[in-house]
């Protein structure tokens, strides 16, 4: 049961690499990710930022590579800029490729003109969007619910984009809503509504729209 888990062996979990999503999973009960985030906080267990050493250790790293890690005791690096953080789409497959990485990287500039700073996070090093050098903050890190909340947080992010990066982040914009995220530009309602088809197609009724018969098939 999750109340009867020790702060002990939650962090044990998260150093091994298990997720709250996956220790929902494990936990007896109805438990939803968010309720393990929400316990993991109460218990003090949080992530650290880390920086990628590029320098084999010989000299001191200053490239902007930074991950998020539960094997650590401190960050490596400070949070005082409030920057807007940048949803990035990942590997490239269908539905993310690298008009999406076109747009994040158009994204990061339109903040950098704006005096805005910016937090990139993306784990496809074949991207622009992960050079070091267009971004104020990089993140090499998963793109799930969990480490853009631990990002968002630990940065104190004044919002984040999601409408650059393709489907992944459209997919976890309504549960970043939810959290109390600062979605900027369109909805997440409206992207929930747009990306869902049966309440598309209930949306073109309505506005008279015609439509060819579908079929949701699973």
């Amino acid at each position: 049961r999750l109340q009867e888990l020790a702060a002990s062996t939650m962090l044990v979990a998260k150093k091994s690499g298990f997720s709250d999503r996956q220790i929902a999973a494990l936990v007896e009960g109805q438990v939803s990710e968010m309720d393990v985030r929400a316990a993991r906080l109460r218990m003090g267990v949080r992530p650290v930022v880390k920086q990628i050493d590029t320098m084999a250790a010989e000299f001191p790293a200053a490239t902007n590579y930074l991950y998020v890690t539960y094997n650590g005791d401190e960050h490596d690096v400070e949070f005082d800029a409030r920057g807007t953080l940048v949803l990035g789409s990942g590997v490239y497959r269908i539905g993310s490729s690298v008009e999406f990485d076109w747009c994040s990287v158009s994204a990061i500039r339109t903040l950098r003109k704006l005096g805005r700073p910016s937090v990139m996070l993306n784990y496809n090093p074949e991207t622009v969007s992960t050079d070091y050098d267009e971004c104020d903050r990089l993140y090499f890190d998963e793109l799930s619910l969990e480490r853009v909340l631990d990002v968002y947080e630990v940065e104190g992010c004044s919002g984040v984009i999601v409408s650059v990066g393709g489907q992944i982040p459209n997919t976890i914009a309504l549960p970043l809503m939810r959290a109390g995220v600062n979605v900027l530009g369109t909805s997440p309602q409206q992207i929930d509504r747009a990306e869902d088809r049966s309440k598309f197609s209930a949306l073109c009724d309505a506005a008279g729209v015609e439509q060819p018969a579908w079929r949701s098939l699973t």
